[in-house]
């Protein structure tokens, strides 16, 4: 079997229904309101690192202080009144706060998240997610009067692989009908970039997709290379694949 046979069968096998509900992908896809669909994708990625059980616990839990409705919660501020606490590991109230303050901000003058995409153009940026991340802070920055916050997105755009919004921006823009739920149009699945982490790094070098060590963002602009050549409509499709092979090496 050559490697994109290899690619192709391992994306098949992992991409497929009984893959959501061990994966935070379950919680977005609750909801039917492309704006709770949105809101929910973004706060569970952000917070989708570490043993997969925790984060599926704490998206669920933190959806449950929204009282599942997370379109109504941002606009009625609800979060104002939530007291000090964690959501998961180093994830806390106070960062859900400005989190959400900058939602807001952005719902409030755009309508959704992805109006406010098409708003900063994201689609006309060789790195869409690198583009909405740079928007959404600033938003975030202007809504906690000019304060950033590292625990919200990466500040380090030049550098960050980016990994938890590139996984939301599949969840909403990829639109097979299987695990992704497809509710954007702004960009295309040939624009999205790989969710890279550390096990996903180590898998691509083992199969010699990729030569770099380090999971940041010149890794990732490296393997997206290798994976267009083999699907330049989808590569991201192989995300599952990777994922499938690292859990065999």
């Amino acid at each position: 079997m050559d490697l994109k046979d290899l690619l192709d069968s391992e994306a098949a096998r992992i991409n497929s229904p009984a893959f959501i509900a061990d994966d935070p992908v379950q919680f977005p896809r609750r909801f039917d309101d492309p704006r709770d669909i949105e809101i929910a994708a973004l706060l569970s990625a952000t917070i989708a690192w570490g043993n997969r059980k925790m984060i599926c616990r704490n998206c669920d839990k933190m959806l449950s202080l929204m009282d599942n409705q997370p379109f109504n919660y941002l606009m009625d501020e609800g979060y104002e009144e939530l007291p000090d606490g964690n959501i998961h590991r180093t994830f806390f109230v106070e960062n859900l706060r400005h989190y959400m303050r900058g939602l807001r901000r952005i719902y409030t003058a755009h309508g959704s998240l992805q109006q406010f995409a098409r708003h900063e153009n994201i689609s006309a940026d060789n790195a869409p997610a690198w583009k909405l991340v740079e928007g959404i802070n600033r938003e975030i920055a202007a809504a906690n009067d000019g304060v950033a916050d590292s625990r919200c997105l990466p500040q380090n755009l030049a550098t960050t692989a980016l990994k938890r919004v590139n996984m939301a921006l599949r969840w909403l823009v990829r639109n097979d009908g299987i695990v992704d739920i497809g509710i954007w149009d702004v960009i295309t699945p040939a624009q999205l970039y790989i969710p890279l982490d550390v096990h996903v790094n180590d898998t691509a070098r083992e199969l010699g997709l990729l030569t770099r060590r380090s999971a940041d963002r010149r890794a990732v602009d490296e393997i997206m290379t290798s994976l267009r050549r083999f699907n330049p409509v989808d590569p991201v499709i192989y995300d599952y694949a990777l994922f499938g092979i690292g859990m065999k090496l």
